[in-house]
């Protein structure tokens, strides 16, 4: 524990250093996302600096199980990124000790290529063939008739993300996965707090991800996590995590196992030390124990995060839904409640302006916004000057549109309802000359 005169010194910095500031409309910025924070996640870090343990620890373990009780999930295993996350999500199902279930060279998984391209990229660097089908407008999901058509005998998994918090349709999703015997890999790094018939998303799968960048709901800096019910699935995710390494002590400890010199694995001699036995395809994709601090101070806000996201997004579609007639408005299904991450917003054809007019006036207003990640992936310069072997399953006519018309605006919890209401009136605003 911090002695309480470093603590009344650190309290004091973190006053001058982050003060509080007036909203000036026009002025102040009005963000798509950013970390928020206050005193105690300086003061959780710190502790960490100061305990002068700084590989996994005590904090790595409190946030652990804090997370997984919070979603109702058996185990979760924290990483350096969302990418890693998913990278590790879609590595662990390729390990043979999965026997016949595992993931294979040549093996299809369906995904989206409206969204992220790391939810995507594990696929290919794994030898697996990413086969993209469209998407639905207003929601930005995969459609389900899509899939159904993309499923074939070389399908072995799904893997979509819930985009920008608004959960996909899991009941007949995993229904699929069920009924054709497929892995479902949830991609939740932006739906934390995200419930499908009142149920976190993120538990619904085989296995799922998250992501702890500044943008996301809470932070640890950099960081992601890995959740599944599945002791098998966690335990191949934290060797490939952790070198590949088949010893499960934790950092620091030694000879868990009551046999670490007892062990014959491979060709290796009998006795080899567990500790450098190494069965998976691994890297070192730990965090320090200085983000985990900052997670364990960031949890205590989590349910409050939430509740703002969905507060901000409600006042923007209660605002904005006067005018449909040129936007698309975010739809989501009956059994969803989101933790939503944006405001999808997208230019309906035939509108007097365009995507670009839009967003520049917002900025010069200076309302920041963002497109929906890669819009069109299989577009990018990556894809386009790459020899990537995909596939592509009927037409991604969807897709294309969102690439085109389709912006976002920011509902995190530094925008307070000032904010969020100059953001409305910079909307009619705009809008005013094209009213009828």
């Amino acid at each position: 524990m911090i002695d309480e005169n470093l603590r009344a010194e650190i309290i004091k910095y973190y006053n001058l250093k982050f003060p509080q500031k007036k909203f000036e409309p026009g002025i102040s910025s009005v963000l798509v996302t950013g970390k928020v924070f206050d005193e105690n996640e300086m003061l959780k870090m710190v502790e960490a600096v100061l305990d002068g343990w700084w590989t996994e620890g005590h904090f790595s373990d409190e946030f652990e199980r804090k997370l997984a009780h919070w979603l109702g999930i058996n185990f979760v295993a924290l990483t350096n990124s969302g990418s890693s996350a998913n990278l590790l999500a879609v590595t662990a199902l390729t390990s043979k000790k999965l026997g016949d279930k595992r993931l294979k060279a040549g093996d299809e998984v369906i995904t989206v290529a409206a969204g992220f391209p790391s939810t995507v990229n594990p696929i290919i660097q794994n030898n697996l063939i990413p086969v993209f089908v469209d998407v639905e407008l207003g929601t930005y999901n995969a459609s389900v008739d899509e899939i159904k058509k993309a499923i074939s005998p070389k399908t072995r998994a799904i893997m979509i993300a819930h985009t920008l918090g608004n959960p996909f349709d899991l009941e007949q999703i995993k229904k699929l996965c069920i009924d054709h015997n497929l892995w479902l890999i949830e991609d939740n790094c932006d739906a934390l707090g995200s419930l499908y018939n009142g149920k976190k998303t993120g538990t619904f799968g085989h296995i799922a991800t998250c992501s702890f960048y500044p943008a996301h709901h809470i932070t640890m800096g950099e960081g992601g996590a890995v959740f599944t019910n599945d002791a098998t699935l966690n335990s191949i995710v934290r060797s490939v995590r952790d070198w590949g390494r088949d010893c499960y002590c934790k950092t620091g400890a030694d000879n868990t196992c009551g046999m670490r010199f007892g062990w014959q694995l491979g060709d290796l001699p009998y006795g080899y030390d567990h500790k450098y036995i190494y069965s998976e395809m691994g890297y070192n994709l730990k965090i320090t124990e200085m983000q985990a601090a900052l997670a364990v101070a960031q949890f205590d806000k989590l349910d409050g995060f939430v509740e703002k996201r969905r507060a901000n997004f409600n006042k923007l579609f209660e605002g904005l839904k006067k005018y449909e007639e040129y936007f698309i408005l975010p739809m989501w299904q009956t059994q969803a409640e989101p933790s939503w991450f944006g405001f999808l917003l997208t230019v309906r054809e035939g509108a007097p302006f365009e995507r670009n007019d839009i967003i520049q006036y917002l900025l010069s207003q200076n309302i920041h916004t963002r497109y929906l990640f890669a819009g069109n992936l299989t577009k990018q310069p990556y894809f386009v000057d790459n020899d990537i072997n995909y596939k592509i399953s009927g037409e991604l006519k969807n897709t294309d549109l969102i690439m085109d018309n389709t912006f976002w605006i920011g509902v995190f919890p530094g925008l307070n309802d000032e904010m969020v209401e100059y953001t409305i009136s910079c909307f009619d605003k705009f809008l005013e000359v094209y009213k009828k």
